[in-house]
């Protein structure tokens, strides 16, 4: 249970936990530079308190990056809202970063139960 909670706040923690440093940065670095990318590309950051249904399926895959949500939040990085064009797909970049980390979670999770062989 360790590993999947460490694998969800931090991306790659999980799997860093099992002493796979390789896999480990491979989503770590993959993940962080879907989440930047998002960024870069003026990507909007969710609000849980939407009543939009795809406003909150966004907030929940958003959610699934951890800590780099959380510091989007609090330090208030992506927009609010798209305006231009671009941050339509940043904004899809920095969902999909959430849902790759929460696979990679539940991969060291599996992994630390013996689900799953290395």
């Amino acid at each position: 249970m360790l590993c999947l909670l460490a694998g969800w706040l931090v991306p790659g923690a999980g799997h860093f936990l099992l002493r796979k440093p390789i896999r480990g940065a491979l989503l770590s670095l993959s993940i962080l530079t879907m989440f930047g990318v998002g960024l870069g590309l003026q990507g909007k950051i969710y609000a849980p308190n939407t009543g939009d249904l795809l406003d909150i399926l966004g907030f929940v895959g958003q959610l699934g990056s951890g800590l780099l949500y959380i510091l989007a939040k609090l330090g208030d990085w992506g927009q609010t809202s798209v305006t231009i064009a671009l941050g339509d797909y940043g904004t899809k970049f920095i969902v999909v970063a959430g849902l790759l980390n929460v696979v990679s979670a539940i991969d060291a999770h599996s992994l630390a139960n013996g689900r799953k062989a290395s």
